[in-house]
């Protein structure tokens, strides 16, 4: 989405809404300074949001504003707000965070389960009735079940998986 901030009240608006209040102005389709110094706006150029391990659990970031930079160029603003407020109908905040946290845990869950049994699945043909699983081969399918009970549990990091032998 284009954002433009007005270069004398500071606020910001969209395209559209100077193309709304300019009804009666024609345009060229690619914005440059004259439309900009005509409109007296500055465009704001696009800024992602903080990644995600920058973001403190419970909160998420908001658009806010704009800042300028060195270079005279006005960049898109973020901050942190917290995900949940006390709310009469939703509960406290920390129930809401509590919740939510509950959902989170059980959907990484189902996601670690999905992805052992597609381990387990691929050596199955390991425990067949003809064959002997060596020592390593049990080893590994018992540390694949076992892993429910693993300390990062749901949140397990690539080591924290067994290493599947040859």
């Amino acid at each position: 989405m284009d954002r433009y901030r007005d270069r004398t009240t500071g606020e910001i608006k969209t395209k559209s809404q100077l193309l709304a209040a300019n009804a009666g102005k024609s345009f060229p389709k690619v914005w440059g300074e004259f439309v900009y110094d005509d409109l007296n706006v500055d465009p704001i150029l696009n800024q992602p949001p903080p990644p995600p391990s920058d973001i403190p659990r419970f909160k998420r970031a908001e658009r806010n504003g704009a800042v300028q930079d060195s270079n005279g160029q006005w960049l898109e603003a973020w901050h942190l707000v917290d995900m949940f407020a006390d709310d009469d109908e939703l509960g406290t905040k920390e129930e809401q965070e509590a919740a939510y946290q509950a959902e989170t845990d059980a959907a990484w869950s189902d996601k670690m389960r999905r992805e052992r049994s597609e381990r387990l699945k691929e050596t199955d043909w390991w425990a067949v009735s003809d064959r002997t699983m060596t020592s390593e081969q049990t080893a590994y399918r018992t540390a694949l079940r076992d892993l429910p009970t693993h300390s990062n549990w749901p949140y397990l990091e690539d080591d924290d998986w067994p290493t599947k032998p040859s």
